[in-house]
C-alpha cells in the first residue's frame, strides 16, 4: 500500500511541474513615458553684431534637453536626418549663400514616446566649390561614374597618416562583382551645388570593420543595403587632414544619406578629393578601422 501512495505522489508532483512549466509568461514593458520639458538651444557659429548669421562656416550648435528622453533624433531641415543619443550635435550646412532652415528636434522616450520641438535657424555658407572639381564631376551638367574597376589600387587601404594604400592595392577586376555595376550619377545644381544619386543595383560592398554600420554583419563582401531613391546634396568643404598640395586637391565631402556610402563602404561619411580629372576621381576617407580608404572611379 505504501508503494503505490509513492506512486500517486510522485504522478502529482510531476503533472504539476508540467502544468506550472506550461504556465505563459507575461512581460511588462512598463510605462510609456513621454519626454517632458523638451529645450532646444541653437548657436550659429561666428554670430556676432557684424556677423548675423555666423562666419560663414555653415556650422551650428544644437543643445537638447528633456525629462525623461532617452535618445533624440534630429531633423536638420536640409534633407538630414541624424540619431543623437545626447541631444548635443554640432551640424555643418553646404549650400552656399544665406539660407533660413527649420530644425526638428524629436525626444525619443520609454516604448517610442516622442516629443517634438521645431526652431528656424539662418546660416551663412560662404564655401564655394571650385570651378575644376565641378567641371571634373559634373562636365558642367551631369555625369555617370563606376569604379575605375582596370586601374590599379581602385580599392585601396593605408594607414591614417599616409596618402597612398600603404597596406594593400586592388589590382584589376579582383573585387567583388556588387562593386563593379554600381553607378554615381553626380548633377550640377542651379544653386553651384553637387548632388549624388547613387545606383547600387541592390548590394553594396563593405569591409568586415563597417557591417555593422549599415546594418549588417559578417566580413568583406556585398550586402543588401538600401540606399537613398533620391538625389542627396554633398556637402564640400576645405579638407582637414594633414595632406598637402602635392597629393590632394585639399577638398572634401561629406554624403548625409545613405549612411555615407559610395561605392566601397567603409563606415565613414567623409572623402578627401585627392585628384580628380575629366576622365578619373581618385577620393580617401577614414574608415571605421581608423586606416585611411581609397576608390578610384571612372566615367561610364
Amino acid at each position: 500500500m505504501k508503494q503505490y501512495i509513492n506512486k500517486y505522489l510522485l504522478l502529482v508532483l510531476a503533472v504539476a511541474f508540467i502544468l506550472v512549466g506550461c504556465e505563459k509568461e507575461e512581460y511588462n514593458l512598463g510605462a510609456i513615458t513621454a519626454p517632458s520639458d523638451l529645450a532646444v538651444t541653437i548657436t550659429v557659429v561666428g554670430k556676432d553684431a557684424a556677423n548675423p548669421n555666423g562666419d560663414g562656416t555653415g556650422k551650428i550648435n544644437i543643445t537638447s534637453t528633456s525629462k525623461n528622453a532617452l535618445s533624440y533624433t534630429i531633423d536638420f531641415g536640409d534633407g538630414t536626418k541624424e540619431a543623437v543619443q545626447s541631444g548635443s550635435k554640432t551640424y555643418k550646412y553646404g549650400t552656399p549663400g544665406t539660407n533660413t532652415y527649420t530644425v526638428t528636434v524629436n525626444a525619443v522616450g520609454t516604448g517610442g514616446a516622442i516629443s517634438t520641438l521645431s526652431k528656424q535657424v539662418t546660416v551663412l555658407v560662404n564655401f564655394e566649390i571650385p570651378a575644376a572639381i565641378m567641371a571634373a564631376f559634373t562636365g558642367g551638367t551631369s555625369k555617370v561614374w563606376q569604379i575605375d574597376n582596370l586601374a590599379d589600387g581602385h580599392f585601396g587601404v593605408g594607414a591614417d597618416f599616409l596618402f597612398w594604400p600603404s597596406f594593400y592595392a586592388a589590382p584589376p577586376n579582383t573585387r567583388e562583382a556588387c562593386a563593379y555595376d554600381d553607378e554615381l550619377t553626380f548633377t550640377k545644381t542651379a544653386t553651384g551645388q553637387i548632388t549624388l544619386l547613387l545606383n547600387n543595383k541592390g548590394q553594396s560592398m563593405s569591409i568586415g570593420a563597417a557591417t555593422t554600420y549599415y546594418g549588417f554583419g559578417g566580413p568583406d563582401g556585398c550586402y543588401p543595403l538600401v540606399v537613398p531613391a533620391t538625389a542627396q546634396t554633398l556637402i564640400f568643404s576645405d579638407a582637414t587632414s594633414a595632406s598637402t598640395p602635392s597629393v590632394s586637391t585639399r577638398i572634401k565631402f561629406r554624403v548625409p544619406g545613405g549612411k555615407g556610402i559610395l561605392v566601397f563602404g567603409t563606415g565613414g561619411t567623409e572623402y578627401e578629393i585627392l585628384s580628380a580629372s575629366a576622365t578619373q576621381i581618385h577620393v580617401r576617407n577614414i574608415g571605421a578601422d581608423g586606416n585611411s580608404w581609397y576608390q578610384k572611379f571612372k566615367v561610364k
